[in-house]
């Protein structure tokens, strides 16, 4: 297979590379700039596409990872035009995300040897970690799926309601108790309440507070815990939802949830609006976690199943 091989459809791919289209366009004038009047890929360009690449928020690790790649091709081909620049990016970066997204999926997927599939997801408030749920849960309805949303995230009461707001316009069945109280109890009763109705996957949102790690750490772990005495190894996934619009932020609010608890995959929300979209080749490749969802516009269609192949061509193209 080719490594850019097409195999979103067109409609999914013209919304990947809109969503992305901040990102290229600030990324290529940057590397248009550093190449200008240059033919041969040397030091000074080298240099130059560090610059290039820390700017665009890939990160400071991943940035020489990449140049050092460029680096031994260089060496090992002895004249690489700058012209063969955007090439080489694309396949020694699609070669890095690699290492951590082995998927090629493009489809919402849940493993059918577990069920209920749980899903507990994780993010501080504003990243759009209720948006991704309602919009998950769509799109597993979509699949023929039965779902149950639980409302742990017990700290705000505009959480809860924000939640019951996407319950209803998916038309999926909701688990929730009043403002304040224990998350875990609200965790417990969702699990349960989903292997009474025989549902398929079970997503549970969570308080979104980094004041505290220690707080967060504790509260996690009971909600971890009261879920497994329902379904044993439960949660299945712990998903965690950053918002690539913050860029280095991101970064950060990887570590301090990465320290809490045991996160199993990312969603990157917000990309449409950003020229940070090199965030996520970023976090994927630092904290070896693979991104499973990218948010790439506002539409309950526009959270899509992450492909490195795609991204990558969409990024490049």
């Amino acid at each position: 297979m080719s490594l850019f091989k097409k195999i979103f459809s067109k409609e999914k791919k013209e919304t990947l590379d809109k969503g992305l289209e901040k990102s290229k366009t600030d990324f290529f004038s940057k590397l248009g700039k550093a190449v200008a009047g240059k033919s041969k890929v040397d030091d000074e360009v080298l240099d130059d596409l560090e610059d290039v690449l820390v700017s665009s928020d890939v990160g400071v690790a991943t940035t020489v990872k990449i140049i050092n790649r460029i680096e031994d091709r260089v060496a090992r081909d002895k004249y690489l035009g700058t012209d063969e620049l955007n090439k080489i990016l694309r396949e020694e970066i699609a070669a890095l995300l690699a290492e951590t997204n082995s998927g090629e999926g493009t489809e919402f997927y849940v493993p059918t040897d577990k069920k209920p599939y749980v899903i507990m997801v994780v993010g501080v408030n504003g990243v759009g970690k209720t948006t991704t749920i309602g919009k998950l849960a769509y799109q597993f309805k979509k699949e023929g799926k039965k779902v149950v949303l639980g409302a742990a995230d017990t700290f705000r009461a505009a959480a809860i309601d924000q939640l019951q707001v996407w319950a209803d316009r998916v038309d999926v069945p909701i688990v929730k108790q009043k403002m304040g109280s224990d998350p875990a109890s609200v965790a417990f009763d969702s699990v349960q309440s989903a292997v009474k109705q025989d549902a398929d996957v079970v997503i549970i949102d969570t308080a979104g507070r980094l004041h505290n790690k220690v707080n967060l750490m504790n509260e996690l772990s009971k909600v971890k815990r009261v879920m497994q005495k329902v379904v044993d190894n439960s949660p299945h996934e712990v998903l965690l939802v950053l918002d690539g619009s913050t860029g280095q932020n991101a970064f950060e609010q990887a570590k301090q949830f990465t320290a809490a608890t045991e996160v199993t995959s990312l969603a990157v929300t917000k990309l449409d609006g950003t020229a940070k979209g090199g965030v996520v080749i970023g976090i994927s490749d630092q904290f070896k976690i693979p991104v499973k969802y990218i948010g790439v516009g506002e539409g309950m269609e526009d959270l899509q199943v992450f492909n490195k192949y795609e991204f990558v061509d969409s990024f490049f193209k």
